[in-house]
């Protein structure tokens, strides 16, 4: 399943198979939307810079390896491998790694930040994405529950390790779970029904709101009109599209659509408006010029040309773009581009929206961007982060992670707290620090904009989450001593 070729399935492994149980992934790892690009040779000294480091530091701290990596100094440990290697980008220092009670005491300061990640995912029961299912299969117990002994369902493997691994094992406060669409029924992620039942299991389980959901339109297919008035009456917390069309089966995709076409899009706005819905989640980007190559009749949707006249003749919507268009291809050609033009494809044209088109319903959604160049190129990551911030501003860059594909969210929750844009770079493109790790831009993005799109005061909800169960639950895995697996659902490359 998936678009990807059979030459390019053999040339991939599960990441769970075959990435070292690091703090972060020593390799892109993607979903079966797009191949991974091999593990590059600053990937590889960060790899066996962190072997070294973490070899020295857990002997003195009496632990293993693994169990160095599941402690707050390995993290640490791992974003100081990664300045060794990519050059000083996060704020990580030696002193944290080799001294634990500095690590965890910056990180019990940071786990009561408000963070709302408003894109993440997990399988059907009856999924027929086969490839996924395998690679997960081998999850095994999760260690936080004594109940999950024995043999697992799919179903436990599924959700109960997303559960593990966004809400145990990440400072995640609020998750909404997403999907793709696809021509072929039985091939969605979750269907609009699924996610409505399992926003509303999870919640009932939590005693709060802890899970919110999508509803995935998908303009110009059949019945698709009455698709989404049934799935509006599911009350979805904001809907979600994909503008190539079925995206799990490129090769026959037969509806693409356009954000701004007039006779068919904008009806379903319509619908939406009616209903009292004000968010339109759009999938953009993720479509390399090798991709383009292979699906040219897809890749005219694939970019943001059509999102500044919707944004314009619907202001009472707020349009998010999932990975905020990011293209995607080598990170050194991208960080050479940048360095020479000061633009990254498509993000930038992203970015440049409110101020050419006059608008402010526009918000750029990290997702993917920000999982990949920061393990890939960091320097691309700030480049990022700038342009989004610098063009959308800071109160329009909304925190996604697209968990669980590359496991647990909290490496790359650490590594916004820790990311900062370069000096020789704010300098030369007139870039604004991104500051501390609970400084105003960063808690604006990790739940901030979220919040005030979703109706949420923070505080208010704090309060709330504060006392649920899954609070109760967490206090509880964490006076245990929390594991967390450093596992990663998706593919690598060989080699």
């Amino acid at each position: 399943m998936g678009f990807l070729s059979d030459d390019e399935r053999r040339a991939l492994r599960p990441a769970e198979s075959a990435l070292p149980r690091t703090p972060i992934p020593a390799a892109m790892v993607s979903s079966d939307e797009y191949a991974p690009l091999p593990q590059s040779v600053k990937q590889r000294e960060t790899q066996a810079r962190l072997a070294d480091l973490s070899e020295t530091l857990a002997r003195r701290q009496g632990l293993s390896r693994r169990r160095f990596f599941q402690t707050s100094a390995g993290m640490a440990a791992a974003f100081v491998a990664m300045n060794q290697s990519f050059g000083r980008v996060f704020d990580a220092s030696m002193a944290e790694a080799a001294t634990p009670e500095m690590a965890d005491e910056r990180a019990a300061a940071l786990r009561g930040q408000f963070i709302m990640d408003m894109h993440t995912h997990f399988l059907r029961d009856d999924t027929r994405l086969t490839g996924f299912v395998r690679m997960r299969e081998g999850v095994g117990q999760s260690g936080w529950n004594p109940q999950l002994k024995g043999p697992q369902t799919i179903e436990n493997l599924k959700f109960d390790n997303y559960f593990k691994e966004v809400f145990l094992d990440s400072d995640t406060k609020i998750a909404l779970i997403s999907s793709a669409p696809s021509d072929i029924p039985q091939d969605w992620f979750l269907t609009n029904e699924q996610m409505a039942a399992a926003r509303e299991k999870v919640n009932r389980e939590a005693g709060s709101k802890r899970l919110f959901s999508h509803a995935i339109f998908t303009p110009g297919s059949p019945g698709w009109l009455e698709h989404l008035e049934a799935s509006l009456a599911l009350k979805p917390d904001s809907v979600k599209g994909y503008t190539v069309g079925d995206n799990t089966h490129k090769e026959t995709a037969r509806y693409p659509w356009r954000m701004d076409d007039e006779k068919t899009t904008y009806r379903g706005y319509e619908k939406m408006v009616a209903a009292g819905q004000t968010i339109v989640c759009v999938h953009k980007g993720l479509f390399s010029k090798a991709v383009a190559a292979r699906f040219p009749h897809l890749a005219p949707y694939a970019d943001v040309r059509d999102v500044a006249r919707a944004a314009k003749d619907w202001p009472q919507l707020n349009f998010v773009i999932y990975h905020s268009a990011y293209r995607l291809g080598d990170p050194s050609e991208a960080l050479s581009e940048f360095d020479r033009t000061g633009r990254l494809e498509w993000v930038s044209d992203l970015a440049e929206i409110p101020e050419k088109h006059g608008v402010t319903n526009v918000y750029g959604d990290l997702g993917q961007v920000f999982a990949q160049t920061m393990v890939a190129e960091p320097r691309v990551c700030a480049a990022l982060m700038g342009t989004l911030v610098k063009g959308l501003g800071a109160d329009h860059v909304c925190w996604g992670s697209d968990a669980v594909w590359t496991g647990s969210p909290q490496w790359q929750i650490e590594g916004l707290r820790r990311l900062e844009i370069p000096e020789d770079m704010r300098r030369k493109h007139g870039f604004a620090e991104l500051g501390p790790a609970d400084g105003p831009v960063k808690t604006a993005i990790f739940g901030g904009n979220n919040a005030r799109l979703y109706g949420i005061e923070p505080a208010m909800r704090s309060a709330e989450l504060a006392g649920d169960r899954f609070a109760s639950i967490k206090a509880d895995y964490l006076a245990a001593g929390a594991r967390p697996s450093n596992r990663r659902y998706g593919y690598v490359a060989n080699g």
